[in-house]
């Protein structure tokens, strides 16, 4: 449209007393075009005219799109989600989730006859289904983000989205394990292969992409600081390795003298295992590995994990829980809230704060105590 001549537009009264306005523009083709809009009073045939002549001086389309949001989903899967900067593994999970929950319930609806009424109606249908909180609001971002690139294109001029509240997830306090059921869980793996992950993921609060992204230039065994910066993951791509999501997440992490060694005594027998592989072995650098020296499957740890808890009765205990579990040690043995957000990772204060409330109470009952005693009444 870089030839388009748009005039002012022409705006005159009808005989049965209503308005009618035109502009003229040149379109993409270089063919002229007159556009015409309608209105019961002169007040409504001006505005509708200048918001015409506005989306042809920004280059856009003259009136919305009539394409399905259906249709609008596969191209937008097909070209802004995979040209975005999004991990592989961000967009497999938006792919999916247009396809599984936006396509069969708003597919058909016209892309510019889409209203807030049917976001909070897809809204209230999830929430029917017994979905959880962050996946109605995952579906919420990926409708939202899609009608962005929708309206970056000039096929609507305004994103619906935009006028509906994000859906709220429910708080849900963290899992954890007590000091006893920690060292259950440390009988119940040890001498298995995973023995090794599960002490680094206990003793350091890593997520468990991050345990087997980890690599062994960024261990110092003898500072014992352990730097996470990758991540590894399943996509439909494979598995990958890429960096992890946010700066917050890039951190530098104190360990724990025993948990050094036991990192020394797993290098070990990890070069062990590169001479008994020979030319089989598969250089990455990874710390955590197979016999060839290959990634592990992050499902067939998360696996393997589930068998050697429900041996040892713990059955709610999921990789996860080793997370909130080095959080609330961390929170009861006195250590600031602000330190244990920066040990984890998160991207605000106000999320650790939230996840782990469950150990301030305990922490403000001692505290409670300590003042009785400072004050001696």
């Amino acid at each position: 449209m870089s030839k388009r001549a748009n005039g002012e537009g022409t705006l005159f009264k009808r005989k049965d007393g209503s308005w009618q306005g035109a502009v003229s523009y040149i379109d993409d083709t270089g063919a002229r075009k007159r556009w015409t809009v309608y209105g019961k009073t002169q007040a409504e045939a001006r505005t509708k005219l200048r918001e015409a002549r506005e989306r042809l001086d920004a280059g856009h389309p003259v009136k919305d799109t009539a394409m399905t949001v259906g249709t609008w989903l596969q191209q937008w899967m097909s070209g802004a989600l995979v040209a975005s900067d999004r991990s592989q593994s961000t967009k497999d999970l938006y792919t999916t989730i247009a396809r599984v929950h936006l396509v069969p319930t708003i597919g058909q609806r016209r892309l510019d006859q889409l209203r807030p009424t049917d976001v909070e109606a897809l809204i209230v249908l999830k929430r029917d289904q017994g979905l959880a909180g962050s996946t109605i609001r995952t579906i919420y971002t990926v409708l939202r983000g899609a009608l962005d690139v929708a309206v970056r294109d000039g096929l609507v001029k305004r994103n619906v989205t935009n006028a509906v509240k994000r859906p709220a997830v429910e708080r849900r306090e963290a899992t954890y394990l007590s000091a006893e059921q920690a060292q259950e869980l440390l009988l119940a793996v040890r001498g298995d292969r995973i023995e090794p992950i599960v002490r680094l993921m206990l003793a350091t609060g890593l997520r468990r992409g991050e345990a087997l992204g980890l690599h062994w230039r960024d261990v110092d065994l003898d500072q014992c600081l352990l730097r996470v910066r990758s991540a590894l993951s399943r996509t439909s791509s494979g598995l990958q390795v890429g960096d992890v999501k946010t700066e917050r997440s890039r951190r530098l992490i104190p360990l724990p003298r025993s948990t050094a060694d036991m990192l020394r005594t797993h290098h070990r027998k990890q070069a062990e295992e590169r001479l008994a592989a020979g030319p089989a072995w598969v250089d990455t650098g990874m710390v955590f590995t197979t016999e060839i020296g290959t990634p592990l499957e992050p499902r067939n740890v998360l696996r393997r994990f589930k068998t050697l808890t429900q041996r040892s009765g713990l059955d709610d205990a999921h990789l996860h829980t080793l997370r909130h579990s080095t959080a609330s040690f961390l929170l009861a043995s006195g250590t600031h809230i602000k330190v244990v957000q920066e040990h984890l990772g998160h991207s605000s204060y106000a999320i650790t704060a939230d996840i782990y409330s469950h150990v301030t109470p305990t922490q403000a009952r001692e505290a409670a105590d300590r003042l009785d005693v400072a004050l001696d009444w």
